[in-house]
């Protein structure tokens, strides 16, 4: 089941909330796990049982690091414990045939995959079950003694399939006692609106556009068809995985919880270092905490800390799948960072501002064709198209109709790319009473109609994932 599905919007969310809000505070957990357990077995009931297992996992090692933990070294013990547990289980599920084809490859060896299905969401689930058990260890949460309200945590279906990765700490307080009130509702509806809208209208059709664009022999490709296929993946693919965190978020604030941004409008980024400051905040920072500061971060010598990002760029581009593209990805990055703190960074610095989001973006979207290709031959073959490398023109007819079905499309991306909305509901406010009323009437009239029209695309659209969910 996915947000963005007429049994989500029509059936499943509705009686979730109506049930939600009817039972008093001492039910409303109970309810949130059911949904979130039905949520998460409409596609794959099976895995709920390794969600289940990780979660006793961590919640039991809890217990035995409050209980007999009263040193640091036996805390250690179940600390490791769980994390090599959660480690094991994510490794098996998602990169077992990975190591079984690099070692085919390597040794000419000839062992079959194991063809395992990848649990949905299992990427994100175990950075959150890890969270809490790294946490509980440095005396940061308290540990939680009743499982079901941790299993709520870890299962909560507004972010569980893509994020945003959510730590214990930032809601161990709101799962025992919270507030509801209809402004937090109405707030927490608006955004998910914003967020389905994002998806539906925008993600899904630039989507078509860079299908549109795959279907044509990439020596075929001019030099402007294949940048435009270039950057409306990556257009689709900021879009479609920031929607579905609107909408995570969204829901998290109508239900009583605060889940932390997880975009900046990183497409304004004037850097690299600038983007992923901007871009899937949760996972960088967990990384960040988690790994990068306790290797020592950048308070080590200079080869330590090229180590450090080394390590944990590898880890980032392993993170997001099993293919040598995607650590490619993170190495790219992990390089242009160190290259940007210890080369040309104060020089890119004083450059007008213009010139420094010209280069951030390029950086962009030449690393978002590596992210998509997981085949080196299609890969290289793309990137060759982008520079001409094959003879390919400059423009073609093909170009011009891409430009001409797409190019609107592609321009109210590229703006909403930028903080516009913040800017206009500044403006908005500052503008007055009366103005800020008249704003939000035309405002919900504008919600209604695109609600409406979203509605009529996801009855006559076939099934539209979000893109992270393979990740």
């Amino acid at each position: 089941m996915v947000f963005s599905s007429i049994p989500f919007l029509f059936f499943f969310l509705p009686l979730c909330m109506i049930l939600y809000y009817a039972v008093p505070f001492s039910l409303k957990n109970g309810i949130l796990l059911f949904f979130s357990l039905i949520f998460y077995a409409w596609g794959e009931p099976v895995y709920i049982l390794l969600m289940i297992f990780a979660t006793l996992v961590d919640y039991g090692n809890g217990l035995l690091m409050e209980r007999f933990g009263n040193t640091k070294a036996k805390r250690r013990i179940f600390l490791c414990c769980s994390i090599v547990v959660n480690l094991s289980v994510l490794g098996f599920f998602k990169y077992a045939d990975f190591a079984i084809h690099t070692i085919n490859g390597i040794f000419g060896t000839a062992i079959e995959p194991l063809k395992l299905g990848l649990p949905v969401g299992i990427s994100f689930f175990t950075f959150q079950t890890m969270s809490y058990i790294i946490d509980l260890y440095r005396g940061e949460v308290k540990t939680e003694h009743n499982y079901f309200t941790y299993l709520t945590y870890v299962s909560m279906f507004p972010q569980l399939v893509a994020g945003p990765i959510v730590r214990f700490a930032d809601i161990q307080e709101r799962l025992h006692q919270r507030r509801h009130t209809l402004e937090a509702f109405e707030t927490g509806l608006l955004r998910f609106m914003q967020g389905l809208f994002k998806k539906v209208l925008l993600a899904n059709q630039l989507g078509a556009l860079w299908k549109d664009i795959q279907v044509v022999e990439v020596s075929q490709l001019s030099v402007g068809a294949a940048w435009i296929g270039a950057a409306a993946y990556t257009l689709q693919l900021y879009l479609d995985f920031s929607a579905y965190s609107d909408m995570a978020i969204g829901m998290g604030q109508m239900l009583g919880f605060r889940f932390n941004e997880n975009f900046h409008y990183p497409l304004s980024s004037v850097s690299v270092t600038d983007f992923w400051r901007r871009w899937h905040i949760s996972l960088s920072t967990w990384f960040r905490d988690y790994i990068y500061i306790p290797l020592g971060g950048n308070r080590v010598s200079v080869v330590k800390h090229l180590r450090n990002m080394f390590v944990v760029w590898f880890l980032t581009g392993l993170w997001h799948g099993a293919s040598w593209n995607f650590v490619l990805w993170g190495l790219y990055y992990g390089v242009l960072l160190a290259l940007e703190k210890y080369v040309w960074g104060k020089g890119l610095a004083k450059i007008p501002k213009v010139f420094q989001h010209l280069y951030a973006i390029l950086i962009v979207v030449f690393g978002f064709v590596i992210f998509y290709f997981d085949n080196t031959t299609n890969l290289f073959t793309y990137l060759s198209a982008m520079f001409g490398g094959a003879g390919n023109p400059l423009l073609d007819v093909d170009c011009l109709w891409y430009l001409g079905n797409y190019g609107v499309i592609l321009l109210i991306a590229c703006v909403l790319s930028f903080p516009v909305y913040p800017w206009l509901a500044k403006k908005v406010s500052q503008a007055g009473e009366r103005v800020a009323n008249v704003t939000s009437l035309v405002g919900m009239l504008c919600y209604g109609v695109l609600f409406v029209i979203v509605t009529a695309c996801l009855v006559s659209d076939t099934y539209n994932p979000f893109l992270y969910f393979r990740f």
